[in-house]
């Protein structure tokens, strides 16, 4: 091990590697509990998510790590699989095999773009500050989700209204929410796992966690969600009805999902690298080709086995806080999202109420990167202002990317600055166009 990972040379050990590890697993382990909920919501099975949300990580985390040696971990992100639910399955009104079949081809498409040398190309084509808005996007439109299922928010009026305080739902997640404020402001290790079992608790007498009558192995199964991807389906018209703007529609999805999840990846891997200096003298990460085909390869995995789009976790940087420095830490956080599978009997016993303040504190979270819009810059600031606002407001990512994107062209061709836009742009936006006038 030594010799593969490179351990000494990197100023390392396996028992702090091994540490690590199960560091950035603990610090990332509740994935484990909020990836099922959120899915179930399109009528997947939540045990079976589950255990596919555990094998996804794991094979993600082993191939960052035994290809590219890096102390990255991988899971469904958070975001992609709101992304999922609320617009493409209930947004949209795809089947969640069909939503399934989007993830499984945004996941090829990214190997193409990576193995071919396109993803610099998009990444060099989008302006600095629409990158920077895509993160604090998805992390408000995140938030109002947590907000909305834990009943903190009602939103089934014309406007936002304060839900009632009073139900026993929305008081556990408010206090679930003070419990994991409390604990990462005293810098709680696993600040967001603990707060998820003690609202759990908490639940019990509270009549909002609902035991199971018995506890059996045998629900530990893949079977309600594997190879359950309907791609025929994705792109079948209803009878007597034009596909043209089903297949726009469906490329757009595809498009946003690719478009999320590689400037996710990339900011993820760039800023957790950062902290174990891991960069090489010109700010690049080295074999930052092998990292990103690692995580295009357990999306694909990830959505045959059902689940949504398996990102790198900038949760990651705990792991490599506590030493790790090379792939064998993101091989030990692999083996243990294995055994968490055996969780899977009791996925469905942690409530909205408990998961939800994590939404909250994620979302509060991913608003860092705001901070590196530069306001002054009108022509890129206000594309990135309606990109951040139009996501959690239209509930829809993709609304978001779409409509910021647009208006940084309009702006710079109204400027008379139409040479400077990359025609990558162009293509992007004439796809939105396209897909909003026929739908």
């Amino acid at each position: 091990m030594d010799k593969f990972f490179q351990l000494s040379q990197k100023g390392s050990n396996v028992r702090t590697e091994i540490i690590a590890g199960l560091t950035t697993f603990l610090t990332m382990s509740y994935i484990i509990f909020v990836n099922p909920e959120m899915l179930g919501k399109t009528g997947m099975d939540t045990g079976a998510v589950l255990v596919a949300t555990c094998i996804a990580s794991a094979i993600g985390s082993l191939l960052i790590g035994l290809l590219a040696n890096y102390p990255f971990a991988q899971a469904p992100g958070m975001g992609l699989n709101a992304f999922f639910v609320y617009t493409v399955v209930m947004g949209l009104g795809y089947t969640w095999q069909q939503g399934l079949a989007i993830v499984f081809l945004s996941g090829l498409i990214f190997i193409l773009l990576t193995i071919t040398g396109l993803r610099k190309s998009i990444i060099d084509a989008i302006p600095a500050n629409l990158k920077f808005a895509i993160a604090p996007g998805i992390g408000l439109f995140i938030a109002l989700i947590g907000l909305k299922n834990a009943g903190i928010v009602n939103m089934e009026g014309p406007v936002l209204d304060l839900g009632d305080v009073n139900s026993a739902p929305v008081l556990l997640g408010i206090i679930g929410f003070v419990l994991l404020t409390a604990l990462m402001v005293m810098k709680v290790r696993f600040a967001m796992l603990w707060a998820i079992l003690g609202t759990t608790l908490l639940g019990i007498p509270m009549g909002v966690t609902q035991l199971p009558d018995s506890y059996s192995f045998s629900e530990i199964s893949l079977s309600e969600t594997a190879f359950q991807l309907d791609l025929a389906g994705l792109f079948t018209p209803p009878e007597g009805q034009s596909g043209a703007g089903m297949i726009f529609t469906a490329i757009l999805v595809i498009l946003s999902f690719t478009l999320v999840d590689l400037f996710d990846t990339f900011g993820t891997l760039i800023g957790t690298a950062a902290k174990g200096d891991l960069l090489d003298e010109n700010g690049n990460l080295p074999r930052m080709e092998k990292a990103l085909l690692a995580d295009a390869s357990a999306t694909l995995i990830g959505s045959l086995l059902g689940t949504s789009t398996v990102t790198t976790y900038i949760e990651s940087g705990s792991g490599i806080v506590a030493g790790g420095r090379t792939g064998l830490t993101a091989v030990s956080a692999a083996v243990f999202f294995l055994l968490a599978i055996f969780l899977a009997p009791v996925a469905g016993i942690v409530p909205a109420a408990a998961t939800s303040p994590v939404l909250i504190m994620v979302g509060l979270l991913m608003l860092e990167s705001i901070q590196k819009i530069d306001l002054s810059d009108l022509e890129t600031s206000v594309p990135a202002l309606l990109l951040i606002i139009f996501m959690p407001f239209t509930y829809s990512i993709a609304n978001g990317i779409a409509i910021g994107m647009m208006f940084y062209v309009l702006v710079n061709v109204f400027k008379g600055n139409a040479k400077s836009v990359h025609p990558i742009l162009y293509i992007l936006v004439l796809l939105f166009v396209l897909q909003y006038v026929m739908i």
